[in-house]
């Protein structure tokens, strides 16, 4: 075990925290409502790690497991002041109500709260969210002009609340399939292409640049490109910016980062693993365009790859069939549900198969991770950890890494890598669950 130290020094969580959301439709709304509801001592936040979760310290006989909450210096819910951008013009609470996530028994306590929170006009392109129309968007004669209207809105927005720290989480729709090109290659040159309006410089991107420029910390839900590039990389480190990403894990990926780590402990061989999703509300529509399905299609796959590891496993996992298909339904709204046939075998090849049916509420899985991404990411920055953060891989289908370094996606690993930093940051010992010493 590494020996206990100092830690690193945090600034304290003072004053109000203002939490971003660029898209303020199901997934936003829900964890603002969700938020308020705590607030009021009308609901738990079940899901939220850094409300609920424990971490141990020190050895099992010592039984000391702090809340999370306890143990680093976490913003408290009363100092969290929402702001965002959505191409439609509905407040939170009339964008809610359409969502459709939430009974009227939860929305209709806290009107008067929602209802007061209205989004800024967005910087929105259908060519690259081609399902989605809205009239509430910016205009300007480059993009460099839309991310000066975006920089304005954070600035007025951090003034007017009397807010002391930001940060940002993009809840905004999947964008359609893009690779870096040369534009993102470094900030020079992002910043001409904002200058030109570079086709190749997505929505999203304009949100990351203004929120990493100021400092501010930003978290990417979707599977977009968004910060995940040289340029954006770069940017961060230079301006002390905490980023992660990329798109929330939250049902079907969330089921299997869960099981496929049991397969492979217990040395079971996979043939093949068919998932089907349909599902009803915004991000559905949005995915029922081939090019924005292809970002979730790639978000997706990797996770089986990653996790199994077929190069070192071969016999076991190198002939893998991974379907993935996603179907926009809207009777089913945000109630979506996934369907999962796994072909595996055992001992002497013989095969098995296990069936998955996963009735999910995807907003109602995602609020918590919006949550804990804008309270951890506060304290990262406040803790002086900038660029990537690794180990918020927790709560992302698709983690971003360094470069040239795999992204790790097993769950369970990925939760031992998170406790283990707040470990790290307060200098206690961190955990390897070795327990030789108990015997010894």
């Amino acid at each position: 075990m590494t020996p206990a130290g100092k830690g690193r020094t945090i600034a304290p969580a003072k004053g109000k925290l203002g939490v971003l959301l660029p898209g303020m439709g199901a997934v936003a709304t829900t964890f603002i409502a969700g938020v308020e509801s705590v607030r009021r001592g009308l609901a738990k936040p079940i899901g939220s790690l850094t409300q609920m979760g424990t971490v141990r310290l020190g050895k099992r006989t010592d039984k000391r497991s702090p809340a999370i909450k306890d143990l680093v210096p976490l913003a408290s819910l009363d100092d969290l002041v929402f702001g965002g951008w959505d191409p439609i013009p509905d407040s939170a609470y009339v964008a809610a109500k359409k969502a459709g996530v939430l009974d009227d028994k939860d929305v209709e306590p806290i009107k008067d709260f929602m209802d007061g929170i209205k989004p800024w006009p967005a910087v929105f392109d259908p060519q690259y969210v081609k399902k989605l129309s809205g009239p509430h968007v910016k205009k300007g004669k480059s993009l460099r002009d839309m991310a000066d209207q975006v920089s304005a809105d954070i600035a007025r927005f951090k003034k007017d609340n009397g807010l002391d720290r930001l940060v940002m989480v993009w809840c905004g729709s999947t964008e359609v399939y893009r690779k870096a090109t040369d534009v993102q290659s470094s900030i020079e040159k992002f910043e001409k292409g904002l200058d030109n309006s570079d086709p190749n410089i997505l929505p999203s991107m304009i949100y990351a640049y203004c929120a990493i420029k100021e400092g501010i910390p930003y978290c990417n839900g979707a599977p977009n490109l968004s910060a995940d590039f040289p340029a954006m990389v770069e940017l961060a480190r230079k301006t002390g910016s905490p980023i992660g990403g990329k798109d929330f894990k939250t049902g079907q990926t969330l089921m299997k980062t869960i099981l496929s780590p049991g397969f492979k402990a217990r040395l079971l061989g996979m043939n093949g693993w068919y998932s089907t999703n349909i599902l009803g509300n915004r991000d559905g529509e949005v995915l029922d365009d081939p090019e924005s399905f292809k970002s979730k299609e790639v978000s997706k796959l990797g996770v089986l790859e990653y996790i199994l590891q077929p190069k070192l496993y071969p016999e076991l996992y190198g002939n893998i069939s991974h379907v993935v298909r996603i179907n926009y339904y809207p009777p089913r709204g945000d109630n979506k549900e996934g369907w999962d046939n796994i072909d595996i075998f055992g001992w002497m090849g013989y095969p098995m198969q296990i069936k998955v049916d996963f009735l999910c509420r995807d907003s109602i899985l995602a609020a918590p991770i919006v949550l804990d991404l804008a309270l951890f990411s506060d304290l990262a920055k406040r803790a002086g950890m900038s660029g990537i953060q690794e180990w918020l891989s927790f709560y992302f289908k698709s983690p971003q890494t360094a470069e040239g370094l795999y992204p790790e996606h097993d769950i369970f690993i990925q939760l031992m890598k998170l406790k283990n930093t707040l470990r790290h940051l307060r200098g206690e010992e961190l955990i390897t669950h070795l327990g030789l010493e108990y015997y010894d």
